[in-house]
C-alpha cells in the first residue's frame, strides 16, 4: 500500500498538495499529523486519516500496512512567522520536529522523504540566489530551516536507497491566500499600500499552483537527493507587480512611494499607538524592513530540467480571481 504522511498537514500549501494527490490517485491512503484539525475537507474522505500530534513530542509509530519503497513523508510543520514568536520556539518546533520525524521515519523504513524549506537560509542577498549559493541565515527561522536540511541530509546518509527531495519556496500565494501577496493586494485596492524605494526591487514569489506542479515534478526524478528553489520565472520587481495588479483587477487608487527610513519611523509609530489602544497591527517595522530588501531567487534547477512555469504573475491572477473571485469582493 503507497501511504503518504503528512506532518503540518494542515496547513495552507497542503491544501493545496493532498488534493491534488488525491484528483491524481497518487496514494491509497493520506496520514495528516497536525496539532491542528484540517478545515479544507467538508467531510473527509475514507482514505485520509487525521492524527493530533506535536511534532515537539516523539510521534507514536503507524502499524498499519505499507509500502516503505513507495510511500512518502513530507514535512511541513513549522514555526515560521516572523515575528510573532519567541527565538527558542523556532528551534524547538523546527529542530526537534524535524529530529522526531526522521525517526519516525526510519522506524517504518520508508524510502522517500520530502521537505518543504524555506529561501530564509539565504540571507539577505542582492545578488540572485540559486540553489548551490552560500547560505547566510540570520533569524532563528531561517537557521532553524537550514538546520533541519542538514537533519534530513544526516538521515538520508544512512542509506543508499533513500531519496530526499528539498525545496526553499519563496512567498507563496494563491486562492485564499494568508500572506504578504494578498496583503498586498488588499492594499493597493484600499489606496493604502507604499512603495517602499519606488518598488525597483525583486521580491520572490510564487503562485500555489505552480509549486505543486514543482513537486509532483521532482517526484518523478529518479535524482537520490534534490534541492531546488521555487519561485516564478521569470519575476517582476514590487512596481512592476503593484502595476500588474492594479490592470488586471482594475484598482483605480493612486499607489505611494516614500524612503525606507520613513516607512520604518511610520511603522514604528503606528505600532506603539496600536499597543496603546490594545490593539495589533500588521504594519510592523520588521516586516517593513523585509518588504524594503531583495530576495531575487531564481529557481535554476527547474529551469534546466525542463520545468513548464505556467504561471506568471499576470496569469496567476487571472486564474485566482477565476478559481476563488470571493477573495477580491
Amino acid at each position: 500500500m503507497k501511504v503518504v504522511f503528512l506532518f503540518g498537514g494542515s496547513g495552507y500549501i497542503s491544501y493545496f498538495l493532498i488534493n491534488r494527490f488525491i484528483e491524481l490517485n497518487k496514494f491509497d491512503k493520506y496520514i495528516i499529523y497536525d496539532i491542528n484539525r484540517p478545515e479544507y475537507f467538508e467531510t473527509i474522505p475514507d482514505i485520509v486519516i487525521y492524527e493530533k500530534c506535536d511534532v515537539r513530542n516523539p510521534i507514536p509509530f503507524y502499524t498499519g500496512e505499507l509500502n516503505p519503497s513507495e510511500s512518502w513523508v513530507f514535512n511541513l510543520a513549522a514555526i515560521h512567522r516572523e515575528p510573532g514568536h519567541d527565538p527558542k520556539e523556532y528551534f524547538d518546533t523546527n529542530i526537534i520536529g524535524a529530529k522526531n520525524i526522521n525517526v519516525f521515519t526510519e522506524n517504518l523504513k520508508i524510502e522517500n522523504f520530502f521537505f518543504i524549506s524555506s529561501i530564509a537560509p539565504y540571507g539577505r542577498s542582492k545578488n540572485v540566489c540559486v540553489e548551490n549559493s552560500p547560505l547566510y541565515p540570520e533569524t532563528p527561522y531561517g537557521i532553524s530551516k537550514a538546520m533541519v536540511e542538514l537533519e534530513h541530509k544526516t538521515w538520508l546518509a544512512s542509506n543508499v536507497f533513500k531519496r530526499l527531495i528539498i525545496v526553499r519556496p519563496s512567498v507563496i500565494y494563491g486562492p485564499k491566500d494568508p500572506g504578504n501577496i494578498y496583503r498586498t493586494i488588499k492594499a493597493l485596492k484600499k489606496g493604502i499600500f507604499v512603495l517602499p524605494n519606488g518598488g525597483n526591487v525583486i521580491k520572490a514569489y510564487g503562485y500555489v499552483y505552480g509549486l505543486i506542479d514543482s513537486i509532483l515534478f521532482t517526484m518523478e526524478k529518479k535524482d537520490r537527493e534534490i534541492t531546488y528553489n521555487y519561485a516564478e520565472y521569470p519575476l517582476l520587481n514590487l512596481k512592476e507587480m503593484t502595476q500588474e495588479i492594479k490592470h488586471n483587477l482594475n484598482y483605480k487608487k493612486p499607489t505611494l512611494s516614500l524612503p525606507m527610513p520613513i516607512l520604518i519611523t511610520l511603522a514604528r509609530i503606528i505600532q506603539i499607538i496600536f499597543k496603546l489602544i490594545g490593539k495589533k497591527s500588521d504594519l510592523h517595522p520588521t516586516r517593513v524592513k523585509k518588504a524594503g530588501f531583495p530576495t531575487n531567487i531564481k529557481p535554476q534547477y527547474l529551469i534546466d530540467t525542463g520545468f513548464e512555469f505556467k504561471y506568471g504573475f499576470a496569469k496567476s491572477l487571472a486564474h485566482w480571481k477565476s478559481n476563488t473571485p470571493k477573495d477580491f469582493e
